[in-house]
């Protein structure tokens, strides 16, 4: 019996938004990427009388679908639910498919069940490479999508579907409206170009879109592409777009700066906290419009109710961003880098933190000579000569390589408007506010920082907590290491001078 009270009290007490999810069946493509694995969690977590969680994976890099399963259960994004209540990891349900084949290349049992069962479908399968090439761009993140659209069309049940695409889809315009804009070309004709010209003639034709569209690259060319298949086809059924701009670690949830990966601007901030970057090409006065996870997450969740709930005769845009509403600017995001890369440093740490964002590339490259190239060469000599493999080098090249993709979202800024975004908190009920925070203005740019920087060292690079005193000591280390170098520096400069 009280099993049964609990579960009628909880029905009771339940929000609109949770409401909305009970008893549904929720498709996910994309759900071992860094928000599809939080948005699982949170509709588990905040959601627990959803019925299941499809979970679209294929094989990719030699993993079978049950291997890459297997490993998705596993991710510490989940440690909260295994502390609280383990059992609800049991309603998520793999299924073995691939967006870029017809009907996702399901089993025939598969294909029915889920035709049967899902009631909201959430997209968030993509290439996330910059500079992909066109074809293989195309198919991931265009043409999937229209597949994924034709698939929801034959859904039985469907409330729902909620496309991630980016708030940079729109990279050439200077304010980026919550409408979807008209892409440079015609996708379904792009899309059929693909399939039948040769690489030679795509990479031409993928220069020549990205000019005359004014993309930066392909990942935003074919955003862009997707986000007009969704406009001109999703119209039998309630759908909504949903532009995050650079999603970085959690705010609050599953744990506060929880993050899996090192892409962007988290590699950026665990390498200017070890000291191993000093020179970052950046316009420092301008917004950089980053958005924690959770946040993210929040708003996905939250605009199925809303488009389920508030219907409209078009597909809905909600740019999640945060420049408009929560400005921080690059200069003070790395202000604030440093401080917590000195309060809570990593016993990894390579040399004492310190950079300078800049325009001037000669200025740049001299330095990434000097403090990059070189000390990551001597490094891995020495690595060499005693035996070990070398790695500072690698580094080095990958994080160039980041850097040199960024660039462009470093030197421009946006205006991004978000009347439909901040609808979401405005129709939302005072519990689901607080369940689905999707209000950036709430967020304090230092303390968020600190715990993203203490995330980085405890998700990413494994550090617990417990080394801080030893990496206190590394760091003071460093720092009169850090000095002596700037006097020897100086010196030397001096007798230079004298000497002309």
């Amino acid at each position: 019996m009280s099993d049964r009270n609990n579960n009628l009290a909880a029905n009771v007490a339940a929000s609109p938004i949770q409401d909305f999810y009970r008893d549904g069946c929720i498709l996910i493509t994309g759900g071992t990427g860094f928000v599809g694995k939080a948005l699982i969690e949170k509709l588990l977590r905040s959601c627990p009388e959803i019925s299941t969680i499809f979970v679209l994976i294929r094989s990719k890099r030699g993993q079978d679908p049950e291997s890459r399963f297997r490993d998705l259960v596993k991710n510490t994004v989940f440690d909260r639910i295994r502390n609280e209540n383990s059992g609800l990891l049991k309603k998520i349900v793999l299924v073995a498919g691939d967006l870029t084949e017809n009907n996702f290349g399901l089993s025939d049992s598969d294909h029915q069940r889920l035709l049967a069962d899902v009631t909201v479908v959430f997209h968030s399968a993509a290439t996330v490479r910059f500079n992909e090439d066109l074809k293989v761009a195309v198919n991931l993140n265009t043409k999937a999508t229209q597949r994924v659209i034709e698939f929801c069309a034959n859904i039985h049940n469907l409330k729902a579907l909620v496309h991630i695409s980016t708030a940079y889809s729109n990279a050439e315009k200077k304010t980026v409206e919550e409408v979807v804009y008209k892409p440079p070309a015609n996708p379904f004709g792009v899309m059929e170009l693909c399939q039948n010209f040769d690489d030679k003639t795509l990479q031409d034709m993928s220069e020549c879109l990205m000019d005359h569209g004014n993309h930066p690259n392909t990942y935003t060319l074919t955003k862009a592409m997707a986000e007009w298949v969704v406009h001109e086809q999703a119209d039998s059924y309630p759908a909504a777009i949903v532009r995050p701009s650079i999603v970085t670690a959690a705010w609050r949830e599953p744990m506060p700066g929880w993050v899996d990966n090192i892409s962007g601007i988290t590699g950026i901030m665990m390498e200017i906290g070890r000291g191993t970057i000093r020179s970052i090409i950046c316009d420092e006065q301008l917004i950089v419009d980053i958005v924690p996870v959770d946040i993210v997450v929040n708003t996905l969740i939250a605009a199925a109710w809303h488009i389920f709930t508030f219907r409209s005769n078009s597909v809905r845009v909600y740019n999640c961003t945060s420049g408009s509403l929560n400005a921080i600017h690059w200069h003070e995001l790395g202000r604030l880098t440093k401080k917590h890369a000195l309060t809570v440093p990593t016993k990894y740490i390579q040399w004492y933190p310190g950079f300078s964002f800049r325009t001037n590339r000669f200025v740049h490259w001299t330095i990434h000579i000097l403090f990059h190239f070189m000390p990551a060469f001597f490094i891995d000599s020495v690595l060499r000569m005693q035996g070990s493999k070398p790695i500072m080098m690698r580094i080095c090249d990958k994080f160039k390589k980041t850097a040199k993709t960024g660039e462009f979202f470093a030197l421009h800024e946006w205006d991004f408007k978000c009347d439909n975004q901040k609808s979401l908190s405005f129709d939302m009920t005072e519990k689901d506010k607080k369940l689905f925070t999707s209000d950036v203005t709430l967020l304090r740019w230092d303390e968020y920082v600190k715990q993203y920087m203490i995330g980085i060292r405890k998700y990413v690079l494994k550090d617990s907590m417990d080394s801080l005193p030893a990496a206190k000591q590394k760091l003071q280390r460093l720092y009169l290491l850090h000095r002596c170098s700037q006097v020897v520096a100086a010196f030397m400069l001096l007798k230079l001078i004298g000497l002309r």
